[in-house]
């Protein structure tokens, strides 16, 4: 049996985090070169945008099933053919010659990706003792903080300096790299039964999560009342109706939803939910502030955001620690706190804001970020027993990218609509340069300074499901109402 066996496990979660890092740090490195893609491949606006949903569309779709695939496969088999096809994926990209072949190719990379991020998870859980969980979930946890903070800079000196098609490129030789130590560290798993492949569960979940993504990315722009929006909604909730009527009644369910169950793992999902939800909005829109109100270069806007990635970096561990120290019980709603309040401090943002200020406010939401995020997933999943974790993960990777996308769209909805109202207020009022250009810039950050708002009381929302979390001991069987037939 692999499970925590001896000290070795720190190599192996490292030898893990490689896939992870990578994974999260292409659905960001992506959205500098979308310029120099367009021009070089002849693309459209409306097409070099596929590049980016059909990666967050198909990432989305293939997660349900990582759970079960684990458990048929083996968790460490399904890691390394997960990392070969994002590698393979990556290396297509690269190459590609015209949009189309990139979108198709971009859906390669992403089939490998969505499995990464809930199988990494689940291998974490059985190589690291319970007692250890904390510190090890904490240095996972700087792929998911540190690899957007440092995806614009990155991006931005390849496509400056090298080329484009290096923003895939550079996967692969890492990527090998990474299952190279993976076959060399990461232990085989003990095999949990996985039951019989719940077709219907895959079929409604997917097509559930395709439609809804699709409806949350394109919404904004199309508008909700849409004909082909609303229609995707409706299919969304239809198909999710169905998925979770069948789940709770089928035997072998592919996602047990009976995990809810647990009050830790519900609270746990729901302060994910709330945090997230205004989190990947606001690393979404102050990179268009810097750049495109403030006229900050990508490059320079990049080495801007690495100060809080190394907050980050240096409260992730820090979180870990304490998290096995004391549990999540008081830390959980400190971070929780200090994020609401440094978000709020955006609510200040101004087109003379010192860039100073800007980067202080930046690492104390980076130092909220690190003390909560990680810290609740594993409260999340410390509550679920250790043949349980692969679908429990699958799970809690599913409630991140539906929140993420939910957020972005929500807010992208409510900047829009503040742009519009600051826009009105400022011209009736004479305020400011009567310039257009510059009454749309000061329109843009006072709405942006409007969402930030509502992003802050969001995160203040999170505190009340962050008192309630407790910290489990998962290493026990699944008592009898979740126990598989």
């Amino acid at each position: 049996m692999a499970e925590r066996r001896g000290g070795a496990w720190g190599v192996a979660v490292l030898a893990a985090m490689i896939g992870a890092f990578m994974v999260i740090l292409d659905s960001t490195i992506v959205n500098v070169a979308l310029p120099t893609m367009m021009r070089e491949l002849g693309a459209a606006t409306d097409e070099i945008e596929w590049v980016l949903t059909i990666y967050m569309l198909v990432l989305g779709v293939v997660v349900p099933m990582s759970g079960w695939l684990g458990d048929f496969l083996g968790y460490r088999r399904l890691y390394v053919l997960s990392l070969l096809v994002f590698v393979a994926g990556s290396a297509l990209c690269g190459l590609a010659w015209s949009t189309g072949a990139m979108v198709a190719f971009r859906a390669v990379q992403a089939a490998g990706g969505g499995m990464i991020m809930p199988v990494t998870m689940a291998m974490i859980y059985r190589l690291v003792p319970r007692e250890r969980i904390g510190s090890a979930m904490g240095t996972f946890g700087l792929a998911m903080l540190v690899a957007p903070a440092i995806g614009p800079t990155l991006g931005g000196y390849l496509v400056e300096y090298v080329s484009w098609r290096w923003i895939f490129t550079i996967n692969v030789p890492v990527g090998i790299a990474g299952v190279a130590l993976s076959l060399l560290f990461i232990p085989e798993f003990e095999q949990v039964a996985a039951g019989r492949f719940d077709g219907w569960g895959a079929l409604t979940a997917g097509a559930g999560l395709f439609f809804l993504l699709y409806a949350l990315a394109e919404g904004p722009a199309a508008g909700w009342t849409a004909g082909p929006i609303l229609a995707m909604l409706a299919l969304a909730f239809v198909s999710l109706a169905i998925f979770v009527w069948h789940e709770l009644r089928t035997p072998e369910p592919l996602l047990d939803l009976r995990l809810f169950t647990y009050p830790t793992f519900t609270l746990g999902n729901l302060h994910i939910a709330l945090i997230t939800t205004g989190l990947f909005a606001a690393l979404f829109y102050l990179p268009v502030f810097l750049q495109d109100v403030r006229g900050i270069g990508a490059l320079d806007t990049g080495l801007l955001l690495l100060p809080p990635a190394v907050a980050s970096a240096v409260m992730m561990p820090v979180a870990g620690r304490l998290y096995d120290w004391a549990g999540p019980r008081a830390l959980v709603p400190a971070g929780t706190l200090l994020l609401a309040a440094s978000t709020y401090l955006f609510h200040r943002l101004a087109l003379d804001t010192p860039l100073g200020a800007i980067v202080w406010w930046s690492v104390l939401r980076s130092a909220g970020m690190g003390l909560t995020m990680m810290p609740a997933q594993t409260a999340a999943l410390s509550v679920v027993p250790t043949e349980k974790i692969g679908r429990a993960s699958a799970i809690t990777n599913i409630v991140n990218r539906v929140s993420a996308s939910f957020g972005i769209a929500l807010l992208t909805n409510l900047l829009q609509g503040r742009v519009a109202v600051w826009r009105g207020r400022l011209a009736a009022s004479g305020a400011g340069a009567p310039a257009p250009v510059a009454l749309g810039r000061e329109a843009f950050t006072r709405a942006l300074d409007d969402v930030f708002l509502v992003m802050a009381l969001l995160m203040l929302l999170a505190v009340i499901p962050a008192v309630g979390l407790r910290k489990g001991d998962g290493g026990r069987r699944a008592p009898a109402h979740l126990a598989a037939d």
